[in-house]
């Protein structure tokens, strides 16, 4: 065992005095220090690294590099003598009950099922862990979640040994060990027997609650999301706040919310069925009317905040009321120009060439067919000015 990382000998230190061994800076020009001994926790194996302070100045980063563990500061320090080290203990303990957990839902799923996990990932409130299973049913996930609560309400030790490469035949492992020096295993007898790397509380009831979050699938494995500890209260609290609100909003109880949401979203559906029906019969009476002024079988006009589809639609009105007409729409919208232009079932005129006779002048885009195409681009002229562009393209093509 590494005698001086204290994360590992001395799991429940909070804090420690220590000596620099060295100081320098990284690649990046970052500086950073050594010291004879530490109890701050470098990132691996999915568990994030501790923060604290050291002579008071704060840690922003702890990794381990060829063996050495290098402490990143937000500040410069007097390295000179014995050094006050403190650790964030509540960030501390979250981890150490977060991985824990995650050691306890994970042999769940293997003494119930035999879905091995092959990765896991500390988030900053969500912990997760990949499980090899492309499907696993909400019953299944109960399951795993009762188990890994029955574990942690029964106190169980959470033991630490060192062993050899040779003694690791002795142990039911949950999964291979890769190392061959300093292999450390995390057991929960009876239950788990685990290598591992990182920090864990010395009883599972230390764990408090473990309650899955939500699962999906994940590149051919199920990812499960869940929280341990405080996080469990601090989930539940949000959860709280969200579902008083809901049910002040919706003006009914929380046993009721369901219901009131239901009935909530069938009249919006039913008020945008009726908006779209009165935005068309709108369009229709506009088109009767553009019509109205149309000139040598061409109805033309310009907009402002007009959307594309309302301008499709506003075309495809027109054409359906006139087989003969054609119909040329500009919209501006900000800084962006669009256009529509429709032909009539008895026009031949090319819908197509008006499109590629404008787009250049405006860098747009647009597609379509002979008979009916849109397009867009940037406000290099004036609605007004790219209409009359589109009536001279016409005007070229017929001729």
């Amino acid at each position: 065992m590494l005698k001086n990382r204290l994360y590992y000998a001395e799991p429940e230190c909070q804090s420690f005095t220590a000596q620099v061994v060295k100081t320098e800076r990284d690649e990046n020009e970052k500086p950073y220090v050594v010291l004879d001994q530490t109890a701050f926790y470098p990132t691996g194996g999915g568990q994030p690294h501790d923060t604290g302070t050291i002579n008071g100045v704060p840690i922003i980063d702890v990794v381990e590099i060829d063996g050495e563990i290098r402490h990143y500061l937000s500040g410069e320090m007097d390295a000179s003598g014995e050094l006050d080290c403190n650790i964030n203990w509540e960030r501390r303990f979250d981890h150490m009950q977060q991985h824990a957990g995650q050691h306890i839902l994970s042999a769940a799923f293997v003494e119930l099922f035999e879905f091995p996990t092959v990765s896991f990932h500390l988030g900053t409130n969500l912990v997760s862990i990949d499980i090899e299973a492309d499907d696993i049913t909400d019953e299944q996930l109960k399951a795993a979640e009762e188990l890994a609560n029955k574990v942690i309400l029964e106190n169980r030790p959470i033991e630490v040994k060192w062993v050899t490469e040779d003694e690791l035949y002795q142990y039911p492992l949950r999964k291979q060990i890769q190392a061959t020096e300093e292999i450390r295993l995390v057991i929960i007898p009876d239950f788990d027997y685990n290598g591992c790397g990182g920090t864990h509380p010395e009883y599972t009831g230390q764990v408090s609650s473990l309650k899955i979050v939500s699962a999906e699938k994940h590149r051919g494995n199920t990812r499960v999301h869940f929280v341990c500890g405080k996080r469990v209260l601090n989930l539940l609290h949000d959860k709280t706040n969200v579902v008083a609100k809901a049910s002040k909003l919706l003006s009914a109880p929380e046993d009721g919310i369901g219901k009131a949401i239901e009935k909530l979203l069938e009249t919006n559906h039913s008020l945008e069925k009726s908006l779209k029906e009165t935005q068309d019969a709108i369009l229709s009476f506009e088109s009767k009317e553009l019509l109205s002024q149309q000139r040598n079988g061409l109805v033309t006009a310009t907009f402002q905040g007009r959307s594309i589809q309302q301008l499709q639609k506003l075309a495809r009105f027109i054409v359906a009321e006139s087989d003969e007409t054609i119909v040329l729409l500009v919209a501006r919208n900000d800084d962006k120009l669009q256009f529509v232009a429709a032909r009539g079932s008895l026009s031949t005129a090319s819908m197509k060439d008006v499109s590629a006779a404008v787009l250049p002048l405006i860098d747009g885009k647009g597609g379509g067919n002979d008979a009916f195409v849109q397009g867009g681009g940037d406000y290099k002229l004036t609605e007004e000015e790219l209409l009359k562009m589109m009536e001279n393209s016409l005007t070229a093509s017929i001729n």
